[in-house]
């Protein structure tokens, strides 16, 4: 039965989403064709204020507790995020983790691409370059290639969220991967699924090879109480009591050097997780009994209850003053739809707008090669 909680979220983050794409983000993206790199630092910084809104809402008003053990992280280092894909909403709970251990503007995700065309949430992803991918690898791997060398041209630091196991664990997909297991005689797994390594060791390899990661971030997520697996269950009201994460940092020297290896590597992490996981949900439901990580977090507890707090007054008092000013000024009602328009349009026109952001960045890459090749010459 659908609850008043889950409405009220989800009517809270989608309201922030698309009145904050329109009139946050909208001015910002003439940006994008007089400076790619200006119009990243500017617009990842307004999403994060965003991304804050979910940790708000979560922990103030539902009571949602979260426990981090482990390493931890090392603030605003560059690294890539693997983590066990326990729900359809990881990804978002893992903004309760980087809160307090990292900054929210570095983080990129890799999504499905049919996230993109969503109004709101999607324009948002995209004007945040998140990576959107089709799950098949012949046409990722040029975009992967493409948007992980504008990072690493641009210098821009990223922590990059992925999700090697390719979708959520149910019964349907725990079956897939035992076959998947029987088939390759591998072990069958109870709590993760088998992780596809071949992105993510062209990811580690890409990255590497542009000087722009330190380290891997290898997080397991785990729920002791109430597993919200879907939407639906959030729409309900079903919101995680607690949420746990367990952090092992990777420095970036101590990562094998071939793709084999590295695949090797990244499946001996998964079967660490197997065993990890199943402690947690056969034993204390902890990963460690200090509920601490060994690195302390960036920010204060008061500092992140401040954030939340700012969080939530702000994006309240947004969109309440946006329905105003758009009930009552016709020049904002033509400047919302004129925006609505440009959003839907240039995604079904062009793919995107971080599709646009790489076209910019290559005619300024191959304007500055051409002057410096005519001065060569001269």
């Amino acid at each position: 039965m659908v609850s008043w909680k889950g409405i009220y979220f989800v009517f809270a983050l989608f309201m922030g989403s698309f009145f904050g794409s329109i009139f946050m983000l909208g001015p910002f993206l003439p940006l994008m064709f007089i400076s790619p790199g200006w119009y990243r630092w500017i617009t990842d910084r307004v999403v994060a204020t965003w991304l804050t809104l979910p940790v708000a809402l979560l922990e103030l008003v539902f009571g949602a507790k979260v426990v981090i053990t482990g390493d931890g992280f090392i603030p605003g280092e560059r690294s890539v995020i693997i983590m066990n894909h326990r729900t359809r909403l990881d990804w978002m709970f893992l903004w309760n983790c980087l809160l307090r251990y990292s900054y929210l503007r570095l983080e990129k995700i890799c999504l499905k691409s049919s996230l993109k065309a969503v109004p709101g949430f999607g324009w948002a992803m995209q004007v945040a370059a998140f990576i959107f991918i089709r799950r098949k690898w012949e046409e990722d791997k040029n975009h992967f290639e493409a948007m992980l060398d504008y990072f690493c041209d641009i210098n821009e630091p990223l922590q990059l969220l992925i999700f090697p196991e390719g979708t959520d664990l149910t019964e349907n997909t725990k079956a897939r991967s035992n076959e998947f297991a029987e088939k390759n005689e591998l072990k069958k797994y109870e709590y993760v699924l088998h992780p596809r390594t071949t992105g993510f060791t062209f990811i580690v390899d890409r990255l590497r090879e542009g000087n722009n990661l330190d380290a891997i971030h290898d997080i397991t997520v785990a729920y002791p109480h109430n597993i919200p697996q879907t939407e639906k269950h959030i729409l309900n009201g079903n919101f995680p009591k607690e949420i746990h994460f367990h952090v092992r940092r990777y420095p970036v020297s101590s990562l094998p050097a071939s793709k084999d290896e590295l695949q090797l590597w990244c499946q001996e992490r998964w079967e660490e997780k197997e065993e990890r996981l199943r402690a947690f949900y056969e034993g204390e439901k902890y990963f460690d009994a200090s509920r601490r990580s060994r690195i302390p977090p960036c920010k204060s507890e008061f500092r992140v209850h401040l954030i939340k707090f700012a969080s939530l007054f702000y994006w309240t008092s947004f969109t309440i003053a946006m329905l105003v000013v758009l009930y009552m000024n016709s020049c904002v009602r033509w400047y919302f739809l004129t925006m609505v328009v440009v959003f839907v349009a240039q995604e079904k026109f062009f793919g995107g707008l971080e599709l646009i952001e790489l076209a910019c960045h290559r005619y300024y890459t191959s304007k500055q090669r051409l002057a410096l090749s005519e001065k060569k010459i001269e």
